[in-house]
């Protein structure tokens, strides 16, 4: 599951720079199925940073472990901006962490459509500011990616990582 790592890997520059910036991180992972979680913890001393990883597969998943709305399923589908925006913020609140990282998609081989391709993902990631600073947000990116079922769980796991650690050096 190493197809698509950089040298040196995401998981460990991630690592390095919330380690550098004294945060933590917590995932939401539907269509990555753990993936996050796993790279994460293939890091030692992962404990300093990373929380938790919740597999959020399913609609009532997503609703009792995370807070997202029935309004943002209902009216979006699970596989979109909406989505993707709430389960980072609840993972971020839930566990209460500076960070929140979220991914929803399709991963194959079945499942797609027009408007939405095999392929297709929503990662979401949200920021923890200081009560009252207005700093906490929230950003979604929308990615469609090509491959085998696994290739892509892969390429979206790595990009919700590059993700991160771009916001994270973003951050002052």
């Amino acid at each position: 599951m190493h197809d698509f790592a950089t040298d040196p890997p995401i998981e460990a520059r991630v690592g390095e720079i919330l380690e550098k910036a004294d945060a933590t991180v917590a995932v939401a992972e539907s269509c990555t199925g753990g993936l996050i979680g796993s790279l994460l913890t293939d890091i030692p001393g992962a404990s300093a940073y990373f929380d938790r990883s919740v597999v959020t597969y399913s609609y009532d998943a997503k609703l009792t472990a995370l807070g997202v709305s029935r309004e943002a399923l209902d009216d979006h589908g699970a596989v979109s901006k909406s989505v993707a925006s709430e389960m980072a913020a609840g993972v971020r609140d839930t566990a209460d962490v500076d960070w929140g990282v979220a991914t929803t998609g399709i991963a194959g081989p079945t499942g797609g459509t027009d408007a939405e391709p095999v392929g297709a993902a929503y990662i979401g990631v949200a920021y923890q500011g200081d009560w009252g600073s207005n700093e906490s947000y929230r950003t979604v990116e929308r990615t469609v990616f090509d491959g085998q079922r696994t290739a892509i769980k892969e390429q979206i796991a790595r990009r919700a990582l590059e993700l991160l650690y771009e916001s994270v050096q973003e951050q002052p």
